[in-house]
Formats: C-alpha cells, sequence, structure tokens
C-alpha cells in the first residue's frame, strides 16, 4: 500500500447460553480516527463455552482488519479481562481449548502491531449486539445475516441515549494503559472447556458486513444520523442492562438519537427475543441465574380487577389467557434459551406452565414460594369495594408493607420474605441457567423491586400485564440486574 499504514480498532466479543451451550461471537472493525464502521462480523458456533466464543471473536475481527490493510496497527478493546490479560501476555493460557485460537490471533499481525485494552461491558455493546444476533439465528436454525443486523443502529441509539450520563467515562486514566501484546506469561485464570479448532485448523468463514465508505470497498460513506432502537429494556440494559442484556440486556432502553423514529417499537420486539435469554456477568463471573418471569394468562377475575390471591376460589385460565399461554410458549420456543420452568402450585400458573411446558418439551417443578399474596377477606372483591366495605384497612395497607388485608391476609413485608427465600433456594439450584418461573402480579413485582433496591411502595408504581414477560439476572457476586419488564409484544 502507498502512505502511511491504517489504524484500526477491534471491538469483539462472544458469549454461551449455557457455558458451555449455544455460542455465538460478534465484532467489527472501525476506523480509530473517523470511529466509522468499517465491517462487522459475526458467527452462530453451536455448543462452545464463553471463553472459546470470545476468543472467536477476536480472531474474526483480527481477520477481518487484516483483510482490509495487512500492513495496519490495531488496537482491540473486549470487556473479557481473560482474553486481554492472556493476549497482552500478562496471563497464562493453559487451556487446551483456548491455546491454538491465542496462538492463531497472534499470527494475524506481525508482534507488536497489535495492543489490547479492556474496557466495561457497557461500552462493548456493538460486539455484544452481534453477538446476540448471532446466538439468535443460531436459535432458529440459521446463521447471522448482515442484511437483518440492527446491531450498528441499537449501540448507536444506546450512546445517543446514555451520552448526558456517560460523558468522561472513557478518560484515558479510567483504563489500564493499552499493553502490546507479548509473549510472557504471568498467571493462569479460568479452565473454561468448549469446542475449538485444533492449533492451524481454519475457522469456519464469517459472514461480514463492509461499512459504506470503508478504504478497502471505496463505497460512498453511509448515511448520517441514522440509528435504532436499544435492544434491551431495561436490561436495559443490558448487556444490558446489567448486563449483560447479556450483555444486551445491559442496554438501557429509551432514548432516541437522530433519525431513530419508529425505533422504541422494533426495539420491544427485539428485547422480548434478547433480554430474556441467559447473557454475561461481569468479567470471568460466569454465566448468571436468569429468572423469566412470566404472569399468568387471564381468569375470569383479571378483566374485572378483581383481588385474586392464595386465599380465594384459585381460578383457572379463561379462553383468553388459555390463547395468551399459547402465544407466550410459542415466542419462548423461537428463543430456544430456557432450560427449566418452576411454577406457583395456584392452578392458573400450573396452567400456563404447563402450555408453554408442552411447546418446549421440558417438565413442571412446583414452588410454593411463588404462590400469590393471600388477600384474605379482599379476595373476589375489587378495590372499589374493598374501599367500601373495609376503608381503614384498606388504607393501612396502601401506607404500610406491615399491614394484612382485613381477615389475617399476607402483608407485603411478609411476601417480600418469602420472596427472598424463594430467591435465594432458585438462584442456588439454578445457577448459570436460564429459568422460566410462572408466578403472579405480587411475587413478579417483588422479584424486581428487590432487584432494584426499591422501596416497598414501588409494588404500586408498577404495571405488569397477564402473560407479560419480564427477567432478573442474578450474578455469582451476589448481585442483580433487571433485564425485561412487563413486554407483552408476543400478544399482540
Amino acid at each position: 500500500m502507498t502512505g502511511s499504514a491504517r489504524e484500526f480498532v477491534v471491538e469483539a466479543d462472544g458469549g454461551s447460553r449455557g457455558n458451555p451451550g449455544p455460542a455465538g461471537y460478534g465484532a467489527v472493525v472501525l476506523d480509530a480516527a473517523t470511529g466509522e464502521t468499517l465491517v462487522e462480523a459475526a458467527e452462530y458456533l453451536g455448543v462452545v463455552t464463553n471463553n472459546v466464543a470470545e476468543y472467536r471473536g477476536l480472531l474474526a475481527g483480527l481477520r477481518a482488519a487484516a483483510e482490509l490493510d495487512p500492513d495496519a496497527t490495531v488496537h482491540v478493546r473486549m470487556d473479557s479481562k481473560l482474553v486481554v490479560e492472556q493476549m497482552s501476555g500478562r496471563w497464562k493460557i493453559k487451556h487446551p481449548d483456548m491455546k491454538p485460537l491465542a496462538a492463531e490471533a497472534a499470527r494475524v499481525f506481525p508482534p507488536g502491531r497489535v495492543t489490547y485494552e479492556w474496557i466495561p461491558r457497557a461500552d462493548n455493546k456493538h460486539a455484544d449486539r452481534l453477538a446476540n444476533e448471532a446466538m439468535d439465528a443460531g436459535a432458529r436454525g440459521e446463521q447471522w445475516s448482515p442484511s437483518t443486523s440492527t446491531a450498528e443502529l441499537d449501540a448507536a441509539t444506546d450512546r445517543a441515549a446514555s451520552a448526558g450520563r456517560t460523558a468522561g467515562s472513557r478518560r484515558s486514566g479510567d483504563r489500564p494503559a493499552a499493553a502490546p501484546a507479548g509473549a510472557g506469561e504471568a498467571a493462569d485464570v479460568g479452565t473454561a472447556g468448549g469446542d475449538a479448532p485444533s492449533a492451524g485448523e481454519p475457522l469456519p468463514r464469517t459472514t461480514t458486513r463492509t461499512g459504506a465508505g470503508s478504504a478497502a470497498s471505496g463505497g460512498d460513506a453511509a448515511a448520517a444520523g441514522a440509528s435504532g432502537g436499544g435492544e434491551a429494556a431495561v436490561s436495559g440494559g443490558g448487556a444490558i442492562a446489567g448486563e449483560r442484556v447479556g450483555r444486551a440486556a445491559r442496554t438501557g432502553a429509551g432514548g432516541t438519537a437522530p433519525g431513530a423514529a419508529g425505533a422504541p417499537a422494533a426495539a420491544d420486539v427485539r428485547a422480548a427475543k434478547v433480554v430474556a435469554s441467559p447473557g454475561w456477568g461481569p468479567p470471568d463471573m460466569g454465566a448468571p441465574a436468569t429468572f423469566v418471569l412470566l404472569r399468568h394468562g387471564e381468569t375470569p377475575l383479571t378483566p374485572q380487577k378483581r383481588f385474586s390471591g392464595s386465599g380465594g376460589s384459585d381460578p383457572s385460565l379463561s379462553p383468553v389467557g388459555r390463547e395468551q399461554a399459547e402465544r407466550v410458549a410459542e415466542s419462548l420456543a423461537r428463543r430456544g434459551t430456557i432450560e427449566a420452568i418452576v411454577a406457583s402450585p395456584l392452578a392458573r400458573t400450573r396452567e400456563t406452565a404447563g402450555i408453554v411446558a408442552v411447546r418446549l418439551g421440558l417438565p413442571v417443578t412446583v414452588e410454593e414460594g411463588l404462590r400469590e399474596t393471600d388477600f384474605g377477606a379482599w379476595e373476589g372483591l375489587t378495590f372499589g369495594e374493598v374501599r367500601d366495605r373495609h376503608p381503614a384497612d384498606l388504607d393501612a395497607w396502601l401506607a404500610s408493607p406491615d399491614a394484612e388485608p382485613t381477615g389475617g391476609g399476607e402483608s407485603f413485608a411478609a411476601t417480600a420474605t418469602r420472596i427472598a427465600a424463594t430467591r435465594d433456594k432458585l438462584v442456588a439450584a439454578y445457577a448459570g441457567r436460564t429459568v422460566l418461573l410462572v408466578s403472579h402480579v405480587t411475587p413478579i413485582k417483588t422479584f424486581l423491586r428487590l432487584a432494584l433496591g426499591a422501596p416497598p411502595e414501588s409494588l404500586f408504581r408498577m404495571e405488569l400485564s397477564a402473560a407479560s414477560l419480564s427477567a432478573v439476572a442474578y450474578y455469582a457476586d451476589g448481585g442483580a440486574s433487571v433485564r425485561l419488564f412487563n413486554e407483552t409484544s408476543h400478544l399482540r
């Protein structure tokens, strides 16, 4: 080539839904001077581990950069501490599945031409989106296609939405200094297994999209201002939201970049496909226990807005409720991420769970702790009827989480204690897995409230529709991340 060598930034990510489990990677090559996206790459890998998927993403990004300019210098940014430290030569690479991948990555460019930097997962949303798109495609029996990708637009929207909150977060002092890739080895971290090519074995060809305006293609520049909706609701982020709506739920919902009219509605649809699937926790912490919280379908009492707890008539689903359950079952089947189903013992939840279980081919475990609050003498009454008959008790109940409904029902404080114990029990039982919990309004709101650290009165400020999906991820360090709330696109 003529002139000075180009400088590229490679951002890469990978994930495994199960670790090992269905996995994919995403990588993007950026022009270091302008920040323009030059190439995107993503691929569904089958069943491998999270670490192997991350290495495969790195390798794909480096190869894409080399195709653009083999004489370029490259700065790699990843939110995998393991990969960054190992490729920088500070940690040993002992695991046999990662050694050949690291060796392949080191050979793409000559020594000293590639540097590595760890970045927070919230700063790696573009590659994360690509990885999730690849895994979603694999769940459908397809490979990732650039023609249907919205990863760049989603990431742009997230950046626009958070610009005011995160200004200055990328100061040079906020991150470790970039280190050139070296041969030295200091420490060994992680022994995750998984399928990987042997040394020297060519990797499957990835599908890449060359961005308009790249020097390699000489095309026209992409239209300015294009952006799309975020992929994770409160997970927002994903990866959301805490993410990592796997890291894809980590993305914050809301906020629309210029030119993104109509994107939020599309984002809601994408959120249902991505946020309710397992993501990754903070670097090297492993996959979280992800609870996909499904409220049961309608009963005859639901449209009448009557108190219907665990101490009343225990109604079954109405015809509308059964149709809702069929729709959510179909939606969850398309995602292919649910590994177990746990339901409240009440009839409406067991019936909803049963419909989903038939579609997914999974058994249902009944958990007493997921039952609805006991509303005592208020069971079967509307709010107005309770106001007329028990005004003092209702006022006390609205004012204090310790107040019980008339007739010795269950207080919200007691419900919270029960749900916290149930949460801890299920997190221990399903560590690293994605579980569908079929429950009721108060328990689901309580899961969300506890995850957010919100006060008890927040229960009165959430709307939770029949047959809606919410999601919370629980990490090994005790942290929790709300990744989806009251998602109902499958019912529309």
